[in-house]
């Protein structure tokens, strides 16, 4: 029977304290590659990853038993949702909102039932408008421990995989391999994210694996990221307060919130921008549940669990212009719903949610930042996504600006060529493709062609074409872990068919080395607008250099929809089906819900 709240805070408090059992070092580590339910409804492991390494590589969930649908059974834990489940239509995922908090406020916009968990049912139910805080006490910390990763490949690469291997083994570094993603068969099409990751065998403290990607840089000249694994979960008691500030309520770990008419919350002071100029707080609602949970640091999490169409709702917008024309606005929602599928099971595996709501996944503002042109957009569109060779969903990825020619995907993040995306020129029409971005210099200094990103009128030809100056003395300081010391001569090579390159040679008073792939060079230099440039140095009179110029051409990766160019074909009269088609090599829109 169902007990509501306010409750006896001492039977309360005695629930919530009971220890858990403590988590064995046998126990394999949470964020392992997830399973994936096809069209009957049961999740189906992906296959091993080559050479896999260990006893939580390759590691999927169990199934589940027929008929089971966590998603129908109340609001879906973190765990559950480490997967997607279409059997009861779009699924719905949990996205970060922010992190690290000691307490938030938050009301319904609807009446409410907040779920406490434990062994016993408990509840509150509350009325619409009523105010209500959670805050995080004695809280302890997750025990992480890292693997320095060294690469990532499509699981289908084994070729490139391979290699990797053998050249990090050469070297002297043991390795080993970690699969991610899974497997979906809905409604005929496959969507299948899975990938391979290449890490360093032996795992450490966080802190030591940095230490270690410090070391890798300057032996090396390779840049890495850390892959994470939980030991020892976040623990934390959650306490809720009323209005006038009572605690009425506590809670182990995690609490639920729902308005069962789907009226959705208001959120007081959500943090956005974390680690950016723009970084600042903001009173925000959000359609969809809400899930208070204990982080990896012991703060409180607030997690949004939403259906992907209003999750694409809070997006789209944040992704394009509203103001944009509507068929360019359906090609962004088709897109946006792509990657965000493209996603699951492959960022935040040591976390308790999907994704975030920040660049680093997606921005995310909920029901904020909607607008009525993108919701239209997203309602226009629903269920649909993007399908090549064999029904396989595309990587639907985008860009701002191509500047006039989109690049082939191998060239900007390795591994084998995708046939969707397949670098081409963004000319309107055929007879204007006679460019060639293989003269570099001579194509960025020429008379702009008729491209589809120059023309859109929301086009800003500081994005088409760019100057970016650095000073001697601010190049020498970006590449200093490099150690090649004062830098003498730079330049950018191995370039794909837009001229974007994927290798930086840098030579100095010490040394000379080479950075390999598109974003490592262009973070290398503080997120240069893209690699489709071309850098000379500007010396004294004894030749020594006084600044590094680099001239370039679009803004972004440019593999995939190029944003402005989508505009730009709507504009001239092009239906979203065919802008897709265009830019991801002849892929079609097909709806799987």
């Amino acid at each position: 029977m169902r007990t509501v709240v306010p409750l006896l805070l001492s039977a309360l408090l005695a629930a919530c304290v009971s220890p858990k059992p403590p988590t064995s070092p046998e126990t394999p580590p949470v964020g392992g590659p997830t399973a994936s339910p096809p069209d009957a409804g049961t999740p189906s492991p992906a296959p091993e990853a080559p050479d896999a390494g260990g006893p939580d590589a390759g590691a999927v969930d169990a199934a589940l038993p027929p008929g089971e649908d966590p998603l129908a059974q109340g609001i879906p834990g973190p765990g559950d949702l480490k997967r997607l489940d279409f059997r009861g239509g779009e699924p719905r995922l949990p996205i970060r909102l922010m992190e690290g908090r000691r307490e938030v406020t938050f009301s319904p916009r609807g009446r409410m039932r907040m779920r406490f968990g434990g062994e016993e049912d408990r509840v509150l139910d509350a009325a619409a408008g009523t105010r209500w805080t959670v805050r995080v006490t004695q809280g302890e910390a997750a025990v992480l421990l890292a693997r320095v990763q060294l690469g990532e490949f499509r699981f289908t690469d084994r070729e490139g995989l391979g290699a990797a291997q053998a050249e990090w083994r050469a070297r002297g570094v043991a390795v080993r391999t970690q699969a991610l993603g899974g497997v979906y068969g809905i409604a005929g099409k496959v969507i299948d994210n899975r990938r391979v990751l290449l890490l360093v065998d032996e795992a450490h403290s966080v802190e030591d694996a940095m230490k270690s990607q410090a070391e890798l840089l300057r032996a090396h000249g390779v840049r890495t990221s850390l892959f994470e694994e939980v030991r020892q979960p976040a623990r934390a008691i959650l306490e809720v307060l009323d209005e006038s500030g009572a605690v009425v309520g506590l809670a182990q770990d995690r609490l639920d919130a729902e308005t069962p008419d789907g009226a959705g919350f208001d959120v007081r002071q959500v943090e956005y921008g974390v680690g950016y100029d723009f970084h600042g707080f903001e009173d925000r609602t959000f359609r969809g549940a809400l899930q208070l949970v204990v982080d990896r640091a012991g703060l409180l999490a607030v997690v949004n669990v939403v259906p992907l169409e209003d999750l694409l709702k809070g997006l789209v917008p944040a992704e394009i212009f509203a103001r944009a024309h509507p068929e360019a606005l359906k090609a962004q929602a088709v897109t946006a719903r792509g990657e965000v599928l493209a996603k699951v099971g492959i960022k935040h595996l040591a976390d308790p949610y999907l994704l975030c709501a920040e660049q680093h996944c997606a921005v995310y503002r909920g029901r904020t930042g909607e607008a009525a042109s993108t919701t239209a957009a997203v309602e226009a569109t629903r269920g649909e996504a993007l399908f090549g060779v064999g029904g396989r969903l595309v990587d639907s990825v985008y860009s701002a600006v191509c500047g006039g020619h989109t690049e082939d995907n191998d060239i900007v993040w390795g591994g084998p060529p995708d046939p969707n995306l397949r670098g081409r020129p963004d000319t309107l029409e055929p007879s204007e493709a006679g460019l060639d971005p293989s003269h570099l210099e001579a194509w960025l200094a020429a008379p702009s062609p008729r491209a589809a990103c120059q023309l859109s009128r929301f086009a800003q030809p500081s994005k088409f074409r760019w100057e970016k100056r650095f000073s001697a003395a601010q190049v020498d300081a970006l590449v200093a872990k490099l150690g090649v010391g004062r830098v003498q001569a730079m330049s950018l090579g191995e370039r794909g068919v837009s001229g974007r390159a994927r290798v930086l040679s840098v030579s100095g008073d010490q040394g000379a080395t080479q950075v390999r792939g598109e974003l490592n060079i262009r973070r290398l230099f503080g997120m240069l607008n893209s690699s489709m440039a071309v850098v000379e140095a500007q010396r004294d009179t004894e030749g020594r250099p006084t600044h590094w110029v680099f001239r370039g051409g679009g803004w972004g990766h440019g593999v995939g929809m190029c944003q402005n160019g989508a505009i730009g074909r709507a504009e001239a009269g092009q239906r979203y089906q065919d802008i897709l088609r265009h830019y991801f090599n002849g892929a079609e829109v097909a709806p799987i819900y």
